[in-house]
């Protein structure tokens, strides 16, 4: 928490009237500055329903709500399209989505540049916007199967995810800054209203197509599979509602020109600033007040003065990065996390996926909650809650999320079956036969390691554990069935689960040793698999995938992953006949065999046994950790949001926005930074995560409590009394009442 040494920030800056380059890098003498003429009446702009605000904001948000439609729904949906479209693996279609979010907030600094510099805020928007609808255009072309092969589908989404993403970051900071420029100098307060409507139509537009885009996908059939073509072409019919949307607003905006190359003309004032303090450390020169100072000789003191002000805003910058590598994991970490989950809540069932709904769902709750209910009840408790308290205090709670998060991990692994070790196997024994078979498991030197009874298609319960003497062994089986004594031999390799399935052969018995799925299915998905003890080949249809083909007598199909859900009626075929099977519940996160038999009066059936249990905890577990991250959000993205515009100069609004949404992307490379190179196991990486944003914390807090905000008429006033205020001593933006 930050000190109460902090003052309360003032009301966010005033929209101000942009004056031509050559007033604002003008040389400044100290001579009396001879006054202005008088400015003619502005004329006002048109208000919504007689309030100040103006109506001009109403085009702007509702542009947002349909980018941000466009550009999550389209992100709703990408890493299935990597998987099941363009065929690639995990790794790879992982790798490419989180490249795809970087350069979607790398892309903001290039926007905030040609804003600021050539085009400025209105004509980037509108440009850059054409750039994304030609994006969508390509992505949408890229998931036609028709349209070529996998290589044009590769090349088409390529450029249709680089288009998209210089769309989306560059217009970035531009629409937020383009939006407080609206408001008149006395309407600070709506001002500061705007933005948290502004972040509202974000998660009003990222809540409605993340539930709509899924099901356009899978819901609709296209080309005799899902849809990809419709739940990439919604989203840019969306981006094309929202250029519309934004043009027609034209006539109604504050078009702020472009400040010049702002961004070239600061870089190269403190890259003069730090030259000329080296070429001058003599110690008879006298020390400035400020390293900045030292760029007097060449460049305009308003100039550095609007430097000073954003290289202090950089500074605070620093640790922001670390809150959103924890934020964005929402998407990847955590949706893992509810994969090992029981999406069941009885009323609906829910996909690992959609649990990512509850973000955006709450954030639209706890907005209007803090702004109207909890921030004023804390002001009339006297408590000064600055922005940069409000900042902190939701780091503080997203590394509570993931301390929380890291709790429900290890609860997972505790109700997970164990894993085999080194020189270690599972071993569990499916008797198929019509009569009870005695198994005894011989191990080197014939000495018995298991010896089990078991009954006509019984199912076990467990797994039993064999110890091996070297990484692959050889075990010896007797199988007693009847009269009857068989021996027989099988190869295993450490770490891995078997099921020896011991099946009629005539009088006699046999059996084999299959392979078992390892672990549970890393998408919550349900594996099954398929034993054919019929005489004739079997083909199993499951929905539009390819057909599961099974050999006559006790073939063993490979690993198929479906959906959960009942299957009452599967179709099979066989070379004479069709019939269905009835496979029941197929619950998130287990693996099943099923046996198909004949049964004398009840035809072909499918006996059902469960390998690996279903998913125990239900994924409303995950609920408090949602509400601690979403409630760190509310606190810390709307409050940046707003902290980023209130003390920019206005001649850099869009490019400290832009560093605002690098830091994003700076978030997005911790995570697979560490990711990468920590090789902890999860709840560990939980809480490392959470213990750095914690140091984070304290370090920011820290750098909070010496910063002293700015106040509005100390960057934004006439050039005259300006001089005035650098002829005085100035420290921190602040100027001390000095006798001239």
């Amino acid at each position: 928490m930050l000190e109460e040494r902090e003052r309360k920030e003032p009301a966010m800056n005033p929209f101000q009237k942009n004056e031509s380059k050559e007033t604002l890098f003008s040389p400044v003498s100290t001579e009396e500055v001879p006054p202005r003429p008088p400015s003619p009446p502005k004329k006002s702009s048109p208000k919504i329903c007689g309030s100040s605000y103006p109506l001009s904001i109403a085009f702007i948000v509702v542009n947002e709500f349909c980018e941000r439609f466009s550009y999550y729904g389209m992100k709703a949906v990408l890493t299935l399209y990597f998987l099941y479209f363009l065929h690639w693996n995990e790794d790879t279609s992982t790798s490419v989505y989180h490249a795809f979010s970087s350069l979607c907030y790398f892309t903001p600094i290039l926007g905030a540049i040609i804003a600021d510099s050539w085009l400025g805020k209105f004509k980037t928007i509108i440009y850059l916007s054409l750039v994304y609808v030609l994006g969508h255009v390509l992505k949408s072309l890229g998931a036609i199967p028709i349209l070529g092969g996998n290589v044009v589908h590769t090349i088409l989404s390529l450029i249709g995810l680089s288009l998209i993403a210089l769309g989306t970051g560059g217009i970035k900071p531009c629409v937020a800054a383009f939006g407080g420029d609206q408001f008149e100098e006395e309407h600070a307060e709506e001002r500061t209203r705007y933005f948290s409507v502004f972040y509202l139509s974000i998660n009003a537009g990222s809540l409605i197509s993340t539930f709509i885009t899924p099901m356009l996908r899978g819901d609709v059939q296209c080309f005799g599979d899902d849809c990809y073509a419709l739940a990439f072409g919604v989203p840019g019919l969306l981006m094309v509602i929202a250029l519309v949307v934004f043009a027609m607003g034209s006539k109604m905006y504050k078009k702020p020109p472009p400040e010049g190359n702002i961004v070239a003309q600061v870089m190269k004032c403190i890259w003069f600033a730090i030259s000329n303090r080296f070429k001058n450390r003599s110690g008879d020169i006298p020390k400035r007040q400020h390293w900045l100072d030292w760029a007097s000789e060449k460049y305009p003191k308003r100039l550095i003065m609007d430097v000073k002000a954003l290289t202090r805003i950089l500074f605070l910058y620093i640790p922001l990065p670390m809150f959103w590598a924890l934020l964005d994991q929402q998407g990847s970490r955590w949706t893992l996390q509810a994969t090992k989950m029981n999406g069941n809540l009885g009323f609906f069932v829910l996909q690992p996926d959609q649990m990512q709904v509850l973000n955006p769902f709450l954030v639209l709750v706890c907005i209007p909650l803090f702004d109207l209910v909890i921030y004023p009840l804390i002001s009339k408790c006297g408590i000064n809650f600055s922005s940069l308290r409000k900042m902190a205090v939701g780091m503080i709670l997203a590394c509570l999320a993931f301390a929380v998060a890291a709790v429900i991990e290890i609860k997972i692994n505790g109700m997970a079956p164990p894993q085999p070790g080194s020189q270690e196997i599972y071993l569990q024994i499916l008797n198929l036969a019509d009569d009870e078979v005695k198994v005894t498991v011989l191990g080197n030197g014939n000495h018995s390691l298991l010896i089990e009874s078991i009954k006509s298609f019984q199912k076990t319960t467990n797994y039993s554990k064999l110890h091996l003497k070297t990484k692959s062994q050889d075990f010896h089986f007797h199988l007693k069935y009847h009269n009857l004594s068989v021996y027989t031999e099988h190869s295993v390799e450490e770490k891995n689960w078997y099921s020896l399935i011991v099946h009629e052969n005539g009088k006699s018995v046999s059996s084999m040793m299959v392979k078992d799925i390892e672990n549970k299915t890393t998408n919550g998905m349900t594996a099954i698999r398929f034993i054919n003890t019929l005489h004739t080949d079997v083909n199993i249809s499951l929905g539009t995938d390819t057909p599961i083909s099974v050999g006559e007598d006790y073939g063993v199909s490979p690993y198929r992953t479906v959906h959960r859900g009942e299957y009452p009626a599967v179709h099979c075929k066989t070379e004479d006949k069709d019939f269905s099977l009835n496979l029941g519940l197929l619950d998130f996160g287990a693996s099943y065999l099923f046996v198909i038999i004949n049964i004398t009066n009840q035809g072909l059936q499918a006996w059902k046994t469960e390998d690996i249990p279903a998913n125990k905890m239900s994924i409303a577990w995950q609920l408090p950790q949602y509400i601690l991250v979403t409630v760190a959000e509310v606190m810390f993205s709307v409050t940046g949001l707003e902290f980023s515009y209130s003390q920019a100069p206005s001649s850099m609004k869009s490019v400290l926005q832009a560093a605002w949404l690098l830091t994003v992307a700076v978030g997005n490379i911790i995570v697979l930074v560490v990711a990468q190179f920590s090789g902890l196991v999860q709840w560990a990486e939980f809480i490392l995560f959470s213990c750095l944003l914690l140091v984070v914390c304290l370090i920011f807090s820290i750098m909070g409590y010496y910063y002293v905000p700015v106040k509005s008429e100390n960057i934004h006033q006439p050039a005259d009394k300006q001089i005035l205020h650098f002829q005085g001593e100035v420290i921190n933006l602040e100027t001390k009442n000095t006798k001239l």
